[in-house]
C-alpha cells in the first residue's frame, strides 16, 4: 500500500517520524529541517479527514524519563507547522484514553518513545558477557512487542516516515509494522523520497561518482568507506579522520584526534583504494588552532606537520582547491560529514569550500545526495539548501542502506 492510494477519512493513523530535534539550552528548535520533512505525509492525513497521532524519539535518555528529551518542548514548533492544534499525551504508553477521543482533524503528539526500554529493546543493567544476557534480551523482545502492540492499539493504520531510524529494529520503527495488514501500514512520503535517492545513487550512478566522508572517527565510517571503494571513482576523506590517515603514513599530527588503534585500517584504506583504481584524496595542509575554541590562535601548516600543541581543526587552503576541483567534476556525489569543526565560524571556511563546489557541480547537472546531521547542519548553516539535489534526514540510515544492507523500517513495510 502506498499512502498516496490510501484514503485516511474516518481513520485514526499512528505515524512515525524523526522529530529528533537539535534544541538550544532553553529547548527552542535550532533546526526544524526533520520537522518540515514530515509535514507532507502528516498533512495527507488531516486533509483527507483522518485523526493523526504522532510518535518519535528525541535523544538518548536510556530508556529513562528525561525532562530535558520531552517531546512537550515542541508541541508549539508542531501545531505552527501544521497550523492547528496539537495535543500532548504525556505518557507514550498510556495514551488510550487521548487517543480513543480523537476526532479526524486533530491531532496527538505521544511522550518521548525512549523514555521506555521496550521501545530500543535492548535489556537494561546487564552486559552482555553476563551469562544471563541472552535470557534478558527473550525477556525485552516480548516487553518489546506488547509495548509495540500497545502502540497500534491506538490506532487504524500505521504510517513508517522516520528515515533517520529506519536502520534500527524498534518497537515503532518496525515491530508495530506486525499488528497491521498489507493494507494498512505504508512509507510516508518522505521515506519513500529517501528510498529512491538512495537508489538514484547507487543503481543509477553517473560518473564519475565522488564521496566525501568527513567527521571526526574513521572507526564510524569504516564500514561505509569499504563498501563506497568498490562504487566509486573518488573518495574524498576530511575532517578529524584526515589526522589517523596523517599519523598512519607517519607524520606528526600534535595534539589533533586520533584514533591510535585505527592506523592499520588507515593503511589498509589507503591500499585497496589504490588497488580499486579510486582517486582516493586526503587533506595536504590544515588550519591548526592552540585550543579548541573559535578565538584561538590559529596556524596554516602541512596536515602531516603540525606542531606540538597544536591541533587540526579545519582543512587549510591547498586541501580546499583540491577538493574543489575533483568535486565540481563529478556527475555523482554524496556527502557525510563535515571537514572541520564547522560550528566554530573560524573553522567552517573547509565545509563551506565543499558546499560551494558541491552546489557548481549540482548546478552542471551533477545529482547531489547530502546526509548525516553534521553535513545537514552545514548545508543548513550556509544557506545553501536550495542548491543540492537531495539532503537526506537521516545519517546512519543513509549510510546502512548505501552499504547496501536491508533496513528494518523498510522491511517491515515492504516485507523484504
Amino acid at each position: 500500500m502506498t499512502i498516496n492510494d490510501f484514503n485516511f477519512a474516518g481513520k485514526k493513523a499512528i505515524v512515525r517520524v524523526d522529530f529528533n530535534v537539535p534544541l538550544d539550552e532553553n529547548g527552542n528548535i535550532t533546526d526544524d529541517t526533520r520537522i518540515r520533512g514530515a509535514l507532507p505525509t502528516l498533512k495527507k492525513v488531516l486533509s483527507d479527514g483522518g485523526a493523526l497521532i504522532i510518535m518519535s524519539h528525541m535523544g538518548k535518555p536510556k530508556g529513562k524519563v528525561n525532562p530535558k528529551l520531552s517531546l512537550r518542548q515542541i508541541v508549539g514548533a508542531v501545531s505552527a507547522a501544521l497550523g492547528t492544534k496539537v495535543q500532548f499525551a504525556p505518557d507514550c504508553a498510556k495514551a488510550q484514553e487521548a487517543a480513543a477521543n480523537l476526532k479526524s482533524g486533530e491531532v496527538l503528539l505521544l511522550e518521548n518513545l525512549r523514555f521506555y526500554p521496550e521501545e530500543e529493546g535492548k535489556p537494561v543493567g546487564i552486559d552482555k558477557t553476563d551469562p544471563a544476557y541472552g535470557e534478558a534480551k527473550k525477556e525485552m523482545a516480548e516487553r518489546q512487542k506488547e509495548f509495540a502492540k500497545t502502540l497500534a492499539s491506538y490506532a487504524d493504520c500505521y504510517v513508517m516516515d522516520a528515515f533517520g531510524t529506519a536502520h534500527r529494529k524498534h518497537a515503532s520503527t518496525a515491530v508495530i509494522a506486525d499488528f497491521f495488514d498489507a493494507d494498512h501500514k505504508m512509507l510516508g512520503y518522505l521515506m519513500e523520497k529517501e528510498v529512491k535517492a538512495v537508489d538514484k545513487v547507487l543503481s543509477n550512478i553517473k560518473r564519475p561518482f565522488t564521496a566525501i566522508m568527513g567527521g571526526s572517527k574513521v572507526s564510524t565510517k569504516i564500514g561505509i568507506i569499504e563498501n563506497l571503494l568498490s562504487k566509486v571513482d573518488n573518495l574524498i576523506l576530511c575532517g578529524g579522520m584526515t589526522y589517523t590517515f596523517a599519523k598512519a603514513q607517519g607524520g606528526k599530527i600534535g595534539k589533533s584526534i586520533c584514533e591510535d588503534d585505527k592506523l592499520d585500517v588507515a593503511l589498509d584504506v589507503i591500499k585497496k583504494a589504490k588497488e580499486n583504481g579510486v582517486n582516493l584524496v586526503l587533506g595536504t595542509d590544515c588550519i591548526a588552532g592552540d585550543d579548541f575554541k573559535n578565538d584561538c590562535n590559529t596556524i596554516v601548516c602541512p596536515a602531516n606537520d603540525i606542531p606540538d600543541g597544536w591541533e587540526g581543526m579545519d582543512a587549510g587552503p591547498e586541501t580546499r582547491k583540491a577538493f574543489a576541483a575533483v568535486i565540481e567534476n563529478a556527475k555523482t556525489i554524496l556527502w557525510n560529514g563535515p571537514a572541520g569543526v564547522f560550528e566554530f565560524d573560524n573553522f567552517a571556511a573547509g565545509s563551506k569550500a565543499i558546499a560551494d563546489a558541491i552546489a557548481k557541480a549540482t548546478a552542471n547537472g551533477a545529482f547531489s545526495l547530502i546526509g548525516g546531521g553534521d553535513s545537514v547542519a552545514c548545508i543548513n548553516k550556509f544557506g545553501m539548501a536550495d542548491k543540492v539535489s537531495y539532503i537526506s534526514t537521516g545519517g546512519g540510515a543513509l549510510l546502512e542502506a548505501i552499504e547496501g544492507k536491508v533496513l528494518p523500517g523498510v522491511a517491515a513495510i515492504k516485507g523484504k
